[in-house]
């Protein structure tokens, strides 16, 4: 008899166990996120990732989709990391089709209540061109996303930033998501001013970039150089070059006098090693971090980093220096 009381108030305490999660699982679940929970922000590419952390600080989570060294152009997401985008308060991304694999689920999360924010949208966009320089396929293309390769550029994107973390993400300081923006801004217009000194040893008559694929207009265009061509004639890795395409990029660099190719890091080296060869092996290829940052330590952990690296380079290839 005792034994049979015994069982039953064990079931009777597991069951008013059992009911407790329940309860409390759903009122988490009601609270939609609420609680101990903290805001999250949720960034498509590494490069927007690092700008983004610097302006929310310590004030909400920033989830980063890219990692680093890959191709914005090429990376995809997870079934977890789509569903990150849907269940951010705010997500972050470039735009201008940049992230050719991931628009989708930013246009789900979209659609579903998420605030979005296109940086490279909102940065005055340039177009690249599809031909090489004087060449008869010379002509105005597609948006350029490249727009961070002018720091002039993040510094209006970055406030715009600030603008949509105190507006959508609720929980934080909008004082000192104020000031972050602040400091970074400082950071940003010392970036430009160390730039422009940089450049300006760079003689008129070398001022002209060969690059794998169309990435430097924006930064052409704010410190004076002239891009005359690419090895890919494209604004995407995912393009391929013709031997026509070849041809006429080995012809245009003739004309300007060019023997160095910018090439990105996170891609392989070979096309333009392909043009070394048609060019009879007088080329510097010269790598850049242009579209992806490295892990922390490795040459470009943050935007700042990659951007004083990239000019060093340049400013060396071009002088030869």
């Amino acid at each position: 008899m005792s034994v049979r009381v015994g069982a039953a108030r064990i079931r009777a305490a597991l069951v008013t166990l059992v009911s407790f999660f329940i309860v409390a699982g759903t009122a988490t679940g009601c609270a939609g996120g609420g609680g101990d929970e903290r805001p999250r922000v949720v960034v498509t590419t590494n490069i927007l990732g690092d700008i983004t952390r610097e302006i929310v600080g310590d004030e909400a989570d920033v989830s980063v989709l890219m990692k680093p060294n890959a191709d914005p152009h090429s990376f995809g997401l997870s079934a977890v990391q789509a569903a990150e985008l849907e269940n951010a308060d705010l997500v972050v991304y470039n735009g201008l089709g940049l992230e050719e694999n991931v628009l989708r689920h930013v246009e789900a999360a979209r659609e579903s209540g998420v605030a979005t924010f296109a940086a490279g949208e909102a940065a005055d966009p340039l177009t690249f061109h599809t031909g090489q320089d004087g060449g008869p396929e010379d002509e105005a293309g597609e948006p350029d996303p490249h727009f961070w390769t002018d720091p002039d550029r993040v510094r209006k994107a970055a406030g715009l930033i600030a603008d949509q973390v105190t507006e959508h993400v609720k929980g934080v300081d909008d004082k000192a998501v104020r000031n972050n923006a602040a400091r970074y801004d400082g950071q940003l217009a010392d970036l430009t001013t160390w730039m422009e000194k940089s450049f300006a040893a760079v003689p008129g008559n070398r001022r002209a970039l060969v690059t794998n694929h169309h990435v430097f207009g924006y930064l052409a265009d704010r410190f004076g150089f002239r891009v005359i061509g690419a090895v890919i004639p494209s604004g995407t890795t995912l393009a391929s070059p013709s031997s026509s395409d070849l041809r006429s990029l080995t012809q245009a660099m003739e004309r300007a006098g060019v023997r160095t190719v910018f090439a990105d890091s996170s891609q392989p080296t070979k096309l333009a090693e392909v043009l070394r060869q048609e060019m009879g092996g007088d080329v510097d290829v010269v790598s850049l971090y242009s579209e992806s940052l490295t892990e922390k330590g490795k040459g470009a952990g943050t935007y700042l980093e990659m951007m004083r690296a990239n000019t060093s380079a340049m400013a060396e290839g071009l002088t030869g220096a």
